[in-house]
This record gives C-alpha cells, sequence and structure tokens, in this order.
C-alpha cells in the first residue's frame, strides 16, 4: 500500500508536463513537504515500472540527473527528458529557467 505522502508526491510529478521538469524540492513544497526533497527521491526510487509517473522530469536542484547507484537509470531518464525536447548543455545539466516549470503551489494540491 502506497502512503498518502508518496500519493501526494506522485499526484505534484504527474502533473509536470511534457517538456517540462521540476527540482526534487519543487515537487516536495507542491506536495506539501517543504524542506523534504529527499523524500521526493525515496519515493520515485520506489516507483513499480509502468506506474505512469513521469519520474523522469524530477532533476536535482542544479538541473542535474542525480546518479543512482548500481543503476544505469540515468541513462534512461536522459533519452526520456531529450525524446521531449530537453537539451543538456555540456556539462550535463538542463537550462532551469528555460525548461522549469513555474506553476503556483496551490496547482499541485
Amino acid at each position: 500500500m502506497v502512503s498518502r505522502t508518496y500519493q501526494r508526491i506522485y499526484r505534484a510529478v504527474r502533473r509536470i508536463p511534457r517538456g517540462r521538469v521540476a527540482t526534487y524540492g519543487d515537487v516536495a513544497e507542491r506536495a506539501g513537504l517543504e524542506g523534504q526533497a529527499r523524500q521526493v527521491g525515496y519515493a520515485l526510487h520506489t516507483l513499480p515500472s509502468g506506474s505512469g509517473v513521469p519520474w523522469h522530469r524530477v532533476v536535482n536542484a542544479r538541473g542535474e540527473i542525480s546518479l543512482r547507484r548500481g543503476s544505469d537509470s540515468h541513462e534512461l531518464q536522459r533519452l526520456l527528458l531529450e525524446g521531449e525536447g530537453i537539451r543538456f548543455d555540456g556539462r550535463g545539466r538542463i537550462d532551469l529557467k528555460r525548461y522549469r516549470l513555474k506553476l503556483r503551489i496551490s496547482n499541485f494540491k
């Protein structure tokens, strides 16, 4: 059973449209969990495949894909984002000023 906290996180992530990203902190704030960005990471890590939650649209505050130990999901995440038209610079970063979702918090609750 998925906790209410994780459900709120997944709801916030589902509202990130194609071609946009949000940071872990953004998602936490929009899920009513300000300051709990790590909780977002934990929730996304437990997603079963085929969940329909666009986990790949969540990046760290530097606009980078966070690497996961023992996994190559960062490569898949980059491919999925590039497939949505998101571009990376030479350092592997996304221009958050250009691609970051800008919505009011109330739109996520």
